[in-house]
């Protein structure tokens, strides 16, 4: 259910805004899609997992509130990682 640091490494590397970046609102959402995803697929085994449901829920929340800062900051900054993603919005 967790991240590899490979995975997340590149995962940074594809999204950082500057040298450095590992904070940024495009790179804690797609550190935050790849949480989901793992997540998702965890479900598809342990129907009945409500605690991690609970987390999972949270995960999603906290994307959203980014994906809106994003989108008031900068749209086309939040187009582009949309279509990076492959988010349906």
């Amino acid at each position: 259910m967790t991240i590899t640091k490979e995975r997340k490494t590149q995962t940074v590397e594809k999204f950082k805004t500057h040298e450095g970046d590992t904070g940024s609102a495009e790179v804690q959402i797609a550190l935050l899609t790849q949480r989901i995803e793992e997540l998702t697929k965890h479900f598809d085994t342990h129907s009945k997992d409500f605690h991690s449901r609970i987390g999972l829920m949270k995960l999603v929340s906290q994307r959203k509130n980014l994906l809106s800062y994003l989108r008031k900051k900068d749209a086309t900054r939040y187009s582009k990682l949309i279509k990076a993603l492959d988010l349906r919005k």
